[in-house]
């Protein structure tokens, strides 16, 4: 019978939660280690051995195109030339986002797809690992102190077939490193929605409408907070910009969106 790493992982994790914290590290890692011996870790892109479940090959490494400045204060596409502190790309001067700005580490095409893809179907949350670091370093200038991670949420639907959300993790790396407030009940999906893949722009926009809410309870968490919204990957934005309208109702003051992957051409 095949042995699965991350379901043998996870299930060791929920056996053994109510375990005192430092024991449970250290059965955890004795545990990865087992199974990276019986089920040789491999890279989330071309699949070769690796010595890291959560790492890539150093050919696919090389191959990820990461985003830097210049890029469009709004949306954080990468711009040809540097136009100054606050330059807006046309897209975000015709069709300005309802979010304040958008960082992503790495445009999503080759490797970048495949680790995403990887991280959200494949069962790999050990990907946050990786991932998360890359984030915090584009999105440095949205993580100031004070501010609250918000995870884009997942239909509980959803979430009991994955067993985790990768957005989650991804806040929860980010806040432990960077010291920040995260909160992952604040946003909640409320309505079970297809899934966005092949749908054109108008239709995921009215894929996702009032798909989000946050709760009566926990208005307290986002109002008049700078809050950063995080997730894996950007596309069209019409999931981001959807939970920006949740917040804002909520009373957010400022909304910011940080990603791993974007898209950065419509081909991608």
């Amino acid at each position: 019978m095949a042995i699965d790493r991350g379901d043998y992982v996870q299930g060791l994790r929920f056996s053994l939660a109510n375990w005192p914290q430092k024991l449970l590290d250290g059965l955890l890692r004795y545990s990865r280690a087992g199974v990276d011996f019986l089920v040789p870790p491999t890279c989330p892109s071309c699949g070769v051995c690796v010595q890291d479940s959560a790492g890539l090959c150093s050919a696919c490494w090389g191959k990820i195109q990461f985003l830097s400045p210049p890029w469009c204060e709004r949306l954080g596409t990468p711009l040809t030339y540097d136009l100054g502190p606050g330059a807006l790309s046309p897209m975000a001067i015709a069709e300005p986002p309802e979010f304040d700005r958008a960082r992503a580490a790495a445009s999503y095409t080759g490797p970048a797809r495949d680790v995403v893809h990887q991280f959200k179907f494949a069962n790999r949350p050990a990907l946050a690992r990786v991932l998360a670091p890359m984030m915090g370093r584009s999105g440095a200038e949205l993580l100031q102190d004070g501010v609250v991670l918000v995870p884009v949420p997942l239909h509980w639907m959803r979430l009991w077939q994955r067993t985790y959300n990768q957005a989650a993790l991804l806040a929860q790396e980010i806040g432990r490193a960077r010291g920040l407030d995260v909160d992952c009940l604040a946003l909640q999906r409320v309505r079970r929605t297809t899934g966005q893949v092949g749908l054109k722009r108008d239709e995921r926009r009215k894929n996702v409408r009032r798909a989000f809410v946050v709760a009566e309870e926990r208005r307290f968490a986002v109002q008049g907070r700078h809050v950063v919204l995080v997730d894996d990957v950007l596309t069209t934005g019409a999931t981001v910009e959807a939970c920006t309208r949740a917040l804002r109702r909520a009373g957010a003051a400022q909304v910011d969106v940080l990603v791993f992957a974007r898209v950065v051409h419509e081909s991608d």
